[in-house]
Parts: C-alpha cells; sequence; structure tokens
C-alpha cells in the first residue's frame, strides 16, 4: 500500500492518503502533548509503542464483534484503517473518578462508579471539547439518534471487554474516550485505544500508566506504556 499525501496532522498522529479512496494510513509520532497542545515533548519509542498496542486492542475488540477501523500494522509506526467519515463527538465512559469529572463536581479522585458514567464532547481542541448530550448533538446535526444510540451501545460494549481484559492483567480501566466514524452506511470505532486516550492504574498500588504521567510531570512515561503492552502481552519488537 503506497503513501499518499498527508490529509491531516493531529497532536500525536498524522494520516496519510493511499492508492486506494477507501484506505488511508495512520502513523503515529512520537509527540506527545496535553493540556490542548500546551505541553508538548518527543518521546523516542512512543510512536512504536502506540501503533502496537493500538493494533493489539482493535482485534481484540473486532474478535468480540466490535467493528472498528483497523485493518493491519504496515511498520512500526503505520497501520492501514478504513477511511472513515468522522462524527466530531467524544464518547467517553469514566469507570473511576479522575481527572475532570473531579474538577467539574468536586468529587475525589479514585471512587468507584457503579455504574459507569458515560458523557458526550464536541471534538474541538480550540473550544477545549466541551461537554455536550443529545439534544446538542441532535439540533446541530452531528448524528443521527440512532447514529447516537449505536454509538453509546457500543461504548458500552467496548467497556465489558477491556475492563475484564486489563483486570486480567492487573490492571485497572479507569475511564476512555472513543471517536467514531460511518464507513458505507455502519457505524465503526475510528481513532485509536492507547494510553494517551484512556487511564490505566495498577490494580495493587494504583500506580499511574497512561498520559497521566506526562500530564502530571510524573515521568516514566513511555516506559509505563511499555509495561502495559508486555502485560497484555503486545510484541513491541
Amino acid at each position: 500500500m503506497n503513501r499518499g499525501a498527508e490529509l491531516y496532522a493531529g497532536k500525536a498522529k498524522s494520516v496519510y492518503l493511499t492508492d486506494d479512496p477507501d484506505r488511508l494510513i495512520l502513523f503515529f509520532r512520537n509527540d506527545t502533548s496535553a493540556f490542548d497542545g500546551e505541553k508538548t515533548d518527543q518521546l523516542d519509542r512512543k510512536g512504536m509503542v502506540n501503533n502496537k498496542f493500538n493494533a493489539f486492542i482493535m482485534e481484540r475488540l473486532e474478535q468480540a464483534g466490535i467493528p472498528t477501523h483497523h485493518e493491519r500494522v504496515l511498520s512500526a509506526q503505520e497501520s492501514l484503517v478504513k477511511k472513515l467519515d468522522m462524527i466530531p463527538v467524544e464518547c467517553v465512559i469514566r469507570n473511576i473518578t479522575a481527572g475532570s469529572i473531579c474538577r467539574r463536581l468536586g468529587v475525589a479522585e479514585g471512587m468507584d462508579l457503579t455504574p459507569p458514567t458515560f458523557e458526550f464532547f464536541l471534538k474541538n481542541d480550540e473550544l477545549h471539547d466541551p461537554m455536550i448530550n443529545e439534544y446538542h448533538i441532535r439540533s446541530f446535526g452531528w448524528a443521527s439518534d440512532e447514529e447516537v444510540r449505536r454509538m453509546t451501545e457500543l461504548t458500552f460494549q467496548v467497556n465489558d471487554v477491556l475492563k475484564q481484559l486489563f483486570l486480567d492483567v492487573g490492571l485497572l480501566l479507569v475511564d476512555y474516550k472513543l471517536e467514531f466514524g460511518r464507513y458505507h452506511g455502519e457505524i465503526v470505532l475510528g481513532d485509536e485505544f492507547t494510553p494517551d486516550g484512556c487511564r490505566l492504574w495498577d490494580a495493587e498500588t494504583r500506580k499511574k500508566m497512561d498520559k497521566d504521567r506526562f500530564r502530571q510531570g510524573l515521568g516514566g512515561v513511555v516506559e509505563a506504556y511499555e509495561e502495559v503492552a508486555h502485560r497484555l502481552g503486545v510484541e513491541l519488537d
């Protein structure tokens, strides 16, 4: 598959056209950022780790019957994916309190949430991804009611699969965000699932094993990502 022109460059990934109009190449860079790009750095091996981590998770989700855009790994930092018409909405599930929900609601970090919370956010860096609801989505035409229902259903299915997957290797899936798109009339999971877009804690010590290590200046960011990958059995080298 030949890599064509760059279609889009995000904070940590670049997307390239291919000679197939239905396929794109997702390139995971070594860049990392936090606070809507206010804090940035380059971390060796991060792109490779996230590419292979994402492929592993997407393949597990496909095995569980969840449609994803992932097709196959092309190189250390590249994967082939389906070209989706992305919906500008982030779906967030929280199993344990952390991050913005603590600030918004004045609750302590680390509270188990039963049942988990589900939230929508508008994907817009300039507006700092504001929280929205089904009425906003409907009124502004970002997605149909059926698409919202399907995104919600799939997000909870992902939770059922991944909570247990991580727990089996001694990790807590604290929270995560998902993005979806349309592919020939079907709602399909897009973007990525890596420690950049979720929170993972060691189940025994509650040590943070995700991008909070970068946000909070804890160090050992890539090392934590690699430890999570090794626990899951992801082949990195």
